[in-house]
């Protein structure tokens, strides 16, 4: 597990937040920071959980402006930005997931992910996920949840993937808008830059206009990834 510190500059990089912004929110004690001298400090870790968590409750308008830097600036070194390929695929998805709580659900995500031969210890990342969705329900409006751990770690999968569960119920999971989740995407990356790009290219993709329906009432994992693979070329293609 990553846990070192980061300058104020190599902090603003990794959130990907102006570094002025940045600087004004640590020292108005907005993000997690320690001050030696006139300098900010930032543990990795601290940064990283308070990212993750403001990516969730971030409004359309910003997660569209962070894509039209972020998506630019990636483009420069990588010939494709599709998280979709990437970490998903067709026998990933899992459509008819028969969780009935929010524990069994979380429980039968963590199988889902295991099954797809690329983690490492099902044990540990069902406690780690388990412990983040105690600190802070990772639901959002629209019936939709991000699980993921609250920490990434190198050791973790041989890979970074993802997995997509729609449960036959709806389950209360702690949603802003009180109503019940039945679409959960888990995330397991083992690269902290690849998993605040994927968390928050998620969140973007499910406050698409129609989406989240569409994905619900999709037959398979087949067609959920074309689902998933299509809304995000379309995303990509409106912000370059």
């Amino acid at each position: 597990m990553t846990n070192r510190v980061l300058t104020l500059e190599q902090a603003a990089r990794h959130v990907n937040i102006d570094m002025r912004e940045l600087l004004h929110m640590a020292q108005r004690g907005e993000v997690p920071s320690r001050k030696r001298g006139d300098d900010f400090y930032f543990e990795h870790n601290a940064i990283d959980d308070w990212a993750q968590r403001n990516l969730l409750e971030l409004p359309e308008k910003h997660l569209r402006q962070r894509y039209r830097d972020e998506v630019r600036e990636r483009s420069l070194t990588v010939s494709s930005d599709g998280v979709v390929p990437l970490l998903f695929a067709p026998e990933r998805i899992d459509m008819n997931v028969e969780s009935r709580t929010r524990p069994g659900v979380i429980r039968d995500m963590v199988g889902l992910a295991f099954d797809t031969g690329l983690l490492y210890d099902d044990a540990q990342f069902l406690q780690d996920v388990s412990e983040r969705e105690e600190i802070a329900s990772t639901a959002m409006s629209g019936g939709v949840a991000f699980l993921h751990a609250r920490y990434t770690d190198p050791y973790r999968a041989s890979e970074s993937f993802a997995v997509l569960g729609r449960t036959c119920r709806d389950i209360h999971f702690g949603a802003p808008d009180e109503e019940p989740t039945n679409l959960f995407f888990l995330l397991c990356c083992i690269d902290d830059m690849l998993h605040l790009h994927a968390l928050s290219r998620l969140c973007v993709l499910c406050r698409q206009p129609g989406f989240l329906d569409a994905l619900r009432a999709a037959g398979d994992g087949k067609e959920a990834f074309r689902l998933l693979s299509d809304a995000e070329n379309d995303f990509l293609r409106s912000v370059l």
